[in-house]
């Protein structure tokens, strides 16, 4: 029986976000899978994406994209009353803000969702292979 192989990935830095980023680059997202719990501090992305680690692209997983401490979210050009919208993310990165880190989500057609956190403390988690093309 063959192996999946399913990451799990915790950024606490910037190399660390800069593999989360790399592993979730051209990810696909709806708008109905993006959440934010402002009273648990946790912005969750749903996404489906190549798995670009270990040569493995043919192969589309479902994953979970955590970012923990979050306490503010502003997001541009993203209409979140059409919740069947698809985006694609093209990066992640991020700026110190004095005592605070503001991680952005980098999507095609100019769209952008910034993050407002205490630290870098970030989850790629996959939870299972697709057996589809992603569209």
């Amino acid at each position: 029986m063959k192996k999946k192989y399913l990451a799990k990935i915790i950024a606490t830095d910037n190399e660390g976000l800069r593999t989360i980023s790399a592993c979730c680059s051209g990810a696909k997202i709806k708008v109905r899978d993006i959440k934010y719990l402002s009273s648990n501090k946790v912005f969750l992305l749903s996404i489906k994406r190549k798995k670009n680690e270990l040569n493995l692209s043919n192969k589309t997983i479902n994953s979970i994209c955590r970012f923990d401490l979050v306490y503010n979210v502003k997001s541009k050009n993203i209409n979140q009353n059409d919740k069947e919208a698809s985006l694609e993310l093209l990066t992640i990165d991020f700026m110190k803000n004095k005592d605070d880190y503001e991680i952005n989500l980098i999507f095609d057609n100019n769209a952008h969702i910034a993050l407002t956190t205490e630290t870098i403390e970030v989850r790629l988690e996959d939870q299972n292979e697709i057996n589809e093309n992603i569209r």
